[in-house]
């Protein structure tokens, strides 16, 4: 039996972290971090499976927006992750008193796995829903796009990238028919924590869902990680891209951001999802989207005036590249 404990506080964490290529400035959880009933689910956050409870005592948040706006202040600027969700949420509300106040508050929000009581209506583009992928479903491989549809918001589908699961061809096929049918603007293909542990609960997942063969334990085991994703990688890119997908979900848009500075970020985090760089040139491209999320101004018309190199503090290369997002902007 799964128990609703009401938590002390609206719990949040600080700290940058990128989901499906997007930045993260903080994370709101208005039930937890962890998965709620028996099944597995890829947390794409933390890049690994989790195992979800179906005993457990669940620290539930306020369903007042007030203690969650006192937690978003704490989070510095930048787009904010809320849920996972939870199935009690249509009687406890701390999902949507947390939405409602992070929107109120001017943050572009992304919504994790949301129940359909705890999906705004009229929200627009300052909410993304994020459907992460379940296993053994593929009529329903990604819940929650219809709903996010049916309220007008932008939605995503992400899944692990897995070799002998998700990245065979025939079941990338599948799950790009999945996310277009729901109504998904993108399907990202998120590479899961390669250590011991996220290893581990890959197989245990592939179990529950199906028989786990010797080749697949081999392959998720065994295999060569870097090779292995950066040609699955590849090509699941070109997949979603032919059948008209964006690789990554759209950039939340906060009540107020100037348009330019939106599609800066967006550019910047995008070539940092898709470049062959490397991780340090990565690093730079999340820095500079961190400084346009905190730049206070419109950055469009400090370009228009010839001022964005003057405080621009990363290369001419990347500058370049938001110069070119920012003279596009409307």
């Amino acid at each position: 039996m799964i128990v609703y404990e009401p938590a002390a506080s609206a719990a949040a964490r600080i700290g940058e972290a990128v989901v499906a290529g997007r930045r993260l400035a903080g994370r709101l959880l208005p039930y937890g971090p962890d998965p709620i009933g028996p099944s597995f689910r890829f947390d794409p956050v933390d890049r690994r499976f989790r195992n979800g409870r179906a005993d457990a005592v669940v620290p539930t948040g306020p369903g007042d927006p007030e203690p969650w706006r006192e937690a978003v202040a704490r989070i510095p600027e930048g787009p904010v992750l809320i849920g996972p969700c939870a199935p009690e949420e249509e009687v406890r509300g701390a999902f949507r008193a947390a939405v409602d106040a992070a929107i109120e508050s001017g943050r572009p929000v992304y919504l994790l796995d949301p129940d359909p009581a705890g999906v705004p209506d009229g929200a627009g583009g300052a909410a993304v829903v994020l459907c992460s992928w379940r296993p053994g479903r593929a009529a329903a491989a990604f819940p929650g796009l219809v709903e996010a549809k049916a309220a007008g918001l932008p939605a995503a589908a992400l899944v692990p990238l897995l070799p002998g699961w998700t990245a065979e061809s025939q079941e990338v096929n599948a799950l790009i028919a999945a996310a277009l049918a729901g109504g998904a603007a993108s399907l990202s293909a998120v590479v899961p924590a390669s250590d011991g542990p996220g290893r581990r609960a890959i197989v245990e997942a592939r179990e529950a869902a199906a028989e786990a063969t010797d080749r697949f334990f081999d392959l998720i085991h065994h295999g060569d990680w870097p090779v292995e994703m950066s040609r699955r990688l590849s090509a699941f890119h070109a997949a979603c891209t032919a059948a008209g997908l964006s690789p990554l979900p759209p950039r939340a848009v906060g009540r107020g951001t100037p348009a330019g500075n939106v599609r800066a970020a967006a550019r910047l985090e995008e070539l940092a999802e898709t470049s062959d760089r490397g991780d340090h040139y990565a690093a730079l491209l999340h820095a500079a989207v961190r400084w346009i999320d905190e730049a206070p101004r419109d950055l469009a018309a400090v370009a228009r005036e010839g001022n964005f190199r003057k405080v621009f503090p990363f290369s001419d290369e990347i500058r370049q590249e938001a110069e070119a997002a920012l003279a596009a902007a409307p």
